[in-house]
């Protein structure tokens, strides 16, 4: 069964299509006009060997946060719909990810329960010209709609750069781990409540 989604979402801030294939090899396009964005977008697609497409047509003459918040609202419908009733995942995912002095951690759990913590003192406010207060709108955006539990911590660091790409990094192989088939839970819930 193929795990995919396209999922299309217009609003007067922002239009936007994503593709997803979550049992891909890390294939990825992207159209946003937010080119910090596209890199993050990057090492979610690279590190999560997830397929991801993302085209955004946003209001980004006002500035960057619907643009970065509606990819985020996006791309967690994108996963709700691809991962479908979450039989046979493992669940849970984790990662340790590092970057020269920067250190992250990321831990997910597709629990159906929305929940974001979010802790990382970036050095700088913004990284070219995206605010990094955006990153908090993406993540929320995503934990809302794929209806996950999310922790975010960013150990060290003190290039904001290198601090974001070890978020994103982190994200995208802790994603990999939660979404993985697990061959001796094929067809079982991964809760002892018999629902997610």
């Amino acid at each position: 069964m193929a795990r995919t989604a396209t999922v299309e979402r217009n609003t007067l801030e922002t239009q936007i299509k994503i593709s997803i294939n979550l049992d891909g090899t890390g294939k990825s396009n992207f159209d946003t006009g937010v080119p910090f964005l596209e890199h993050m977008m990057d090492q979610i697609a690279r590190h999560g060997l997830i397929d991801l497409d993302i085209f955004c047509k946003g209001d980004l003459h006002i500035d960057d946060h619907h643009t970065v918040e509606d990819i985020g609202i996006t791309l967690g419908q994108a996963f709700a719909e691809a991962i479908g009733d979450k039989k046979g995942i493992v669940r849970y995912g984790h990662s340790y990810v590092p970057l020269d002095e920067a250190l992250s951690r990321v831990v997910i759990d597709f629990s159906g329960r929305p929940g974001l913590s979010f802790n990382c003192d970036f050095t700088r406010g913004s990284i070219g010209r995206l605010d990094t207060q955006n990153f908090w709108e993406f993540f929320q955006g995503f934990v809302n709609h794929a209806k996950v539990t999310l922790h975010i911590d960013n150990i060290k660091g003190f290039n904001a750069h290198h601090q974001a790409e070890t978020i994103f990094k982190a994200f995208g192989r802790a994603l990999r781990m939660a979404v993985e088939m697990d061959p001796r839970m094929a067809g079982v819930m991964p809760s002892t409540k018999g629902c997610l």
